[in-house]
């Protein structure tokens, strides 16, 4: 059988204050009551003795406040690489001192009603929805009117109307493309990987790459098409080779797409990054393991995560969407090219 916890009148009388000041020592509310510090002493020596531990769904019955959050997710908290954004979520969470909830609807509208509905009916006080992938959601019509922030996705919204949290993919595209411009390249440098406007991320890493490239006064020589998987890649980049290609740099799309132009260039008897050098987008773990170490814009998971609740928990001010940094990690797949014989 399971020991009776203390109360908050044994802790009064064993400190020999009366209960609403062990209440307002407990709470942190000693100041504007003009507690002594002897008595708040007491309190807390005799909280510690005790082994006091305040009843919190009591708490939450007489305030209205639950000190819980849910974070509602497609996939994001079964990925193993999206899921520092939950580990993030959690930290922030447990630093406001809140405890967070997670569900995962795998993209189920059903599955996505009835996790918010047993949220709600757990008295939650505040959402965060969250997508695997950016890209543009409908918020839930259960949320409406809640405390809801956005996390990797958006609304359509002419005006926000929460605090959304996204990668600047805009600017990564741009980080890609001056990296290189960096390095001396200013031709010879193809994109790698399937073009496509209907996918967030993709459409604004290109048009940071042209914009950076075009105020450079160059461009992309080209476009290697293939899915965003290592096989793909694979057989794009050596068909491409084969026919002839010779590229001076590739700028891939993510890094499972450079994993594929490695094997090519490798099997194709190019070095990287004496030949060719590879530039990419993610920084996941498999960036670090390719040899050479793969170049690569990092998405910012953990740093999302922590900003989701942050801006949920934290001092409260206008809705506006925040487009996190994504940073280069710079390691050995980027060099200068080599001159033409």
């Amino acid at each position: 059988m399971a020991p009776q916890r203390a109360t908050l009148l044994q802790v009064a009388q064993r400190a020999g204050v009366s209960r609403s000041t062990a209440s307002f020592v407990l709470t942190g509310r000693h100041l504007d009551m003009r507690i002594s510090e002897d008595a708040r002493q007491r309190v807390l020596r005799a909280a510690q003795e005790l082994d006091y531990r305040p009843n919190l769904m009591a708490r939450s019955l007489r305030t209205k406040v639950t000190k819980t959050v849910a974070l509602v997710s497609d996939t994001l908290a079964s990925d193993p690489y999206a899921g520092r954004a939950i580990h993030g979520s959690l930290a922030a969470a447990v630093a406001y001192g809140h405890l967070l909830f997670i569900g995962e609807t795998e993209g189920d509208p059903v599955v996505e009603e009835k996790l918010i509905a047993d949220f709600l009916d757990r008295q939650v006080d505040a959402f965060v929805y969250a997508s695997m992938f950016t890209r543009y959601v409908r918020l839930p019509k259960q949320l409406k009117g809640r405390r809801v922030v956005l996390l990797n996705c958006l609304t359509r919204s002419a005006r926000p109307i929460h605090h959304t949290i996204i990668p600047d993919e805009l600017s990564a595209g741009r980080s890609a493309a001056r990296t290189l411009l960096d390095a001396g390249h200013r031709a010879g440098i193809y994109l790698v990987g399937h073009v496509t406007q209907r996918v967030f991320a993709c459409r604004e890493r290109m048009a940071g790459i042209r914009d950076e490239l075009g105020d450079a006064g160059t461009r992309l020589a080209g476009t290697i098409d293939c899915e965003w998987w290592p096989d793909s890649a694979y057989d794009a980049v050596s068909r491409a080779l084969a026919d002839g290609l010779v590229p001076k740099a590739f700028i891939c799309l993510n890094d499972r797409i450079a994993l594929g132009a490695y094997q090519a260039l490798r099997e194709a008897g190019r070095v990287i990054p004496d030949d060719v050098s590879v530039i990419s987008f993610d920084d996941s773990e498999m960036a670090a393991w390719l040899r050479p170490q793969l170049t690569s814009i990092s998405l910012p998971h953990y740093q999302l995560g922590w900003q989701a609740i942050e801006r949920l928990l934290g001092v409260a001010t206008e809705p506006q969407v925040h487009r996190l940094p994504m940073p280069v990690r710079v390691r050995e797949s980027v060099a200068k090219p080599t001159p033409e014989l």
